[in-house]
């Protein structure tokens, strides 16, 4: 059993997935959001660090990916992001989590087979690809696609190296 968490960062939501994966077979596990109050920046970091080093602790993932920061118009806000980002990997890091990045196009195209769909499309593909009937959060549906993304991406290393599996651990 590999237990995949998957994060949608945002420096006022911030969505989490968790499948598991097992062979060619995922598994919907969990997840939802991380809502921070209206708040100061700090205190919004405190608590996605809080909230994910909680959830790592209670599932013990083996593995954990992040959607890198996609800088718009607003400088300001990219760089809540790269903080919210950099609280939630922190949260991942302390528990020794390896975490991986994908870009908002890599994780469509690994979901929808475009790198240019819509939200709508990702939501309704991780539902099917799942077998989730209820209605998702778009933070969290978006988490459960960084995590596929993450799935499908080691399993392409995987059968490009002709492995039979595949470790991101260090030998020493």
């Amino acid at each position: 059993m590999s237990l995949v968490l998957g994060i949608d960062p945002g420096s006022r939501i911030t969505g989490y997935g968790l499948i598991d994966v097992q062979g060619s077979r995922l598994s919907y596990v969990d997840c939802g959001c991380i809502r921070t109050e209206e708040s100061a920046l700090p205190a919004r970091l405190k608590k996605i660090f809080d909230g994910l080093s909680q959830l790592v602790e209670t599932h013990r993932p083996s593995q954990a990916a992040i959607e890198e920061v996609f800088v718009g118009r607003n400088a300001s806000s990219a760089l809540k992001l790269g903080q919210a980002r950099g609280a939630a990997m922190a949260a991942c890091l302390q528990s020794k989590l390896e975490v991986s990045e994908y870009s908002a196009r890599q994780v469509k195209q690994a979901v929808v087979g475009t790198g240019a769909a819509q939200k709508g499309q990702v939501q309704h593909m991780v539902k099917a690809l799942l077998g989730i009937s209820d209605t998702l959060a778009e933070d969290a549906a978006d988490a459960l696609a960084v995590a596929i993304c993450h799935t499908n991406t080691q399993r392409s290393l995987i059968g490009l190296a002709g492995a039979k599996s595949f470790s991101r651990k260090r030998l020493r």
